[in-house]
């Protein structure tokens, strides 16, 4: 089944966007003092807790 030329142009978009993102996430990880990646890693139960609230709320 062949993907039409729209299909590959978005996939292709797509793949460079989530390079890109990983790109960045890993180099802010890397850069990051130890400390703050620990404090980040603990908040991120109520970061999520907090946003499951805000979800049911709507």
């Amino acid at each position: 089944m062949p993907i039409d030329p729209y299909t590959a142009a978005m996939l292709t978009v797509l793949c460079v966007a989530l390079v890109c993102a990983t790109a960045v996430c890993m180099t802010a990880i890397l850069r990051a003092h130890r400390s703050d990646v620990v404090a980040v890693v603990r908040a991120l139960p109520e970061l999520a807790a907090t946003l499951l609230r805000w979800r049911r709320r709507r």
